[in-house]
């Protein structure tokens, strides 16, 4: 199983929505969270280009935010990644 990276904020709804749906899947995943971190903040706004979270990297592969890991899933594609 890939390593899953989830950048993330304490108050996010869309961001406890991603965490659910990968640990459903029995998904271990390393939570890096970014309140009150500028740094952290910037340095994943530098790899994904975005500067909302969440934001989810499966092995080397950006998949985006919430509604983009739940659009994977919705067409079958999520699954085979975690399984890559």
């Amino acid at each position: 199983m890939p390593h899953v990276v989830v950048y993330s904020s304490d108050y996010c709804p869309y961001c406890s929505r991603a965490k659910f749906l990968l640990k459903n899947k029995g998904v271990a995943f390393e939570e890096i969270k970014v309140d009150g971190k500028p740094q952290l903040r910037a340095e994943m706004t530098q790899k994904a280009g975005r500067t909302s979270v969440p934001q989810i990297w499966i092995g080397s592969t950006h998949v985006g935010g919430c509604d983009d890991l739940f659009a994977l899933d919705r067409a079958g594609k999520l699954d085979a990644m975690l399984k890559a």
